[in-house]
């Protein structure tokens, strides 16, 4: 059985294209044009739609889990949004000026001393 892998495809897709400006049905039909695109295929003479690329046989495999359709629905950040907050999600830490109590980069005030920092 052959089935295609839109997990993979999508986190490609994602990962290359500016999404700026774009609504989710131009979003969806650029990743169909996307996915349509001719390719070379690597290790040989021809091309053939990015789609069948992203096709997998399945037979045989006893790891099933990695074709099942991503039902996961945790907000997990990525482009803009991770470097627009990286110094909060990093858990840096700096040292209060008053106490040296070890506070996150984003800290306005001391919880153990109560200053409030710069």
């Amino acid at each position: 059985m052959e089935i295609f892998n839109g997990r993979a495809a999508t986190e490609e897709y994602m990962s290359t294209h500016s999404l700026t400006f774009s609504t989710p049905e131009m979003t969806l039909k650029k990743f169909a044009l996307w996915l349509g695109d001719q390719v070379n295929v690597p290790g040989k003479n021809k091309t053939v739609p990015r789609l069948l690329m992203y096709i997998n046989d399945v037979n045989n495999q006893s790891n099933n889990s990695d074709f099942l359709p991503d039902i996961d629905e945790s907000f997990k950040p990525s482009g803009a949004v991770t470097d627009m907050f990286k110094d909060l999600t990093q858990g840096s830490t700096t040292k209060c000026h008053n106490c040296n109590y070890p506070l996150k980069t984003a800290s306005k005030f001391c919880p153990k001393c109560g200053s409030k920092q710069q």
